[in-house]
């Protein structure tokens, strides 16, 4: 008993050494992001002192998931059949694919092999962001001396990726090498005071240190004059669209829907990817199995969804009575939405509030909860994490996550934010004999 107190003593000051070792390791994470032209970090961009390991097994099960998630969303029943009542625009197939979609997963602390899909993303933000905290992090945090981690890419070699991926769109799209030049497009808001315009300028260094000319405009900036879309007085074939007006309604994109149409130039992504892979309308179609005949979904493939698709009804006037008598175990996300604008959780949602989103023409879905996995800071504050998996064509080629202050919503405020993500490495056989 004479000794305890000197135990104690111990112990606090080693988790306030360790606390300040976290400390000086987010300082100094911070400090190189800012450095790589991401200024806004800490500022209106938050990084969470910790991190997360992804289980080889859980990252083999997703990426088969992803694979199967393309072969279903290219086939043509399924791209018709979900395109019947979209817009005009979004009705003709087209053959771009996205370089930066993502993919957003819950996997629970005690069940990661129950992993959930919870929607996908062709315009998902944060990738250039992602690469830079897992690589840094990765490095400044010595985290791979705590166990078998997979080395995240350099920033070169990521930003060589990238422009593999751009290459390869070009040539598919145009059957020739692209040449420039690279339009990155955004609405003006975000360009101005979004949180991610600077990945924007970090998107077009890399274009330009390709050789390609490369600009950010907005769509009011561009003009066609009907043979060829330009920006100011450049020609531009290959747009990189970051705009979250998906449908593209806005008057301020006749020039771009109009070369769009004409097929002259590369668009990505655009309505008609919008409409066959992210409107979350499409989560019902995947969650259940009611139009699998008309969509080819196969019954193995439907055995594959239903244990990774959480249940996603899109909110009619006729099921609204259903969905209140079940709002505890849901959440309510708008179609159209993005980073977590407009999500609702079940507690905040009765019959008057639903039916007057009815009214207002503000189209919902309700989708099952599916828990997260929970991390600790050294302050023993409590975060509830998401997976983000970026692929490109099957393949993955990125991982991030977001440490939430709740569990029913996205709370990135302090210490909450971007997640550096690692993938476990495969074991070493020669170690296991």
């Amino acid at each position: 008993m004479v000794h305890q107190p000197k135990r104690c003593a111990k112990e606090r000051v080693r988790l306030l050494l360790l606390g300040l070792a976290v400390v000086d390791v987010q300082d100094r994470v911070v400090a190189a992001l800012r450095d790589a032209g991401l200024s806004d970090v800490q500022a209106r961009l938050s990084i969470a002192p910790v991190h997360q390991v992804i289980p080889h097994s859980v990252l083999a099960e997703i990426e088969a998931f992803v694979r199967l998630f393309d072969r279903i969303t290219t086939r043509e029943a399924w791209q018709t059949t979900v395109t019947v009542d979209a817009a005009e625009v979004a009705r003709v197939a087209r053959p771009e694919t996205c370089f930066f979609s993502a993919w957003d997963f819950h996997v629970p602390p005690d069940r990661p092999s129950e992993w959930q899909l919870v929607e996908f993303n062709d315009n998902g933000s944060g990738f250039l962001l992602a690469a830079l905290l897992n690589r840094h992090h990765f490095e400044l945090g010595n985290v791979a001396q705590r166990g078998s981690i997979e080395a995240p890419a350099s920033y070169d070699s990521f930003a060589a990726k990238l422009l593999a991926m751009i290459r390869a769109e070009g040539e598919a799209f145009f059957g020739e090498p692209l040449h420039g030049p690279v339009l990155i497009l955004d609405d003006r808001e975000s360009m101005q005071v979004g949180r991610f315009r600077q990945e924007l300028v970090l998107l077009q260094r890399i274009c330009r240190a390709a050789g390609w000319i490369s600009e950010i405009a907005s769509p009011s900036e561009t003009k066609w004059d009907g043979k060829c879309l330009f920006h100011d007085d450049t020609p531009i074939r290959f747009v990189v669209n970051r705009s979250t007006d998906f449908l593209w309604e806005g008057e301020e994109f006749s020039a771009v829907r109009a070369a769009y149409e004409s097929r002259s130039v590369y668009v990505a992504p655009n309505p008609f990817t919008y409409s066959t892979r992210s409107d979350k309308r499409l989560l019902e179609w995947l969650s259940t199995q009611v139009r699998d005949s008309e969509v080819g979904i196969l019954p193995e493939e439907r055995k594959f969804l239903g244990a990774h698709v959480p249940e996603t009804r899109l909110l009619r006037e006729e099921n609204v009575d259903e969905l209140v008598s079940q709002r505890d175990s849901l959440f309510f996300k708008p179609c159209h939405g993005f980073a977590s604008h407009g999500l609702l959780p079940g507690a905040r949602v009765g019959r008057t509030r639903l039916r007057r989103l009815l009214k207002k023409g503000h189209a919902y879905v309700a989708q099952r909860s599916a828990p997260k996995s929970r991390l600790s800071t050294s302050d023993g504050v409590e975060l509830w994490v998401d997976l983000r998996v970026w692929a490109y064509r099957g393949e993955r080629f990125l991982l991030s996550g977001r440490a939430s202050r709740k569990p029913d919503g996205l709370d990135l405020s302090p210490p909450g934010g971007w997640l550096a993500t690692y993938a476990e490495s495969l074991p070493n056989r020669d170690d296991e004999r």
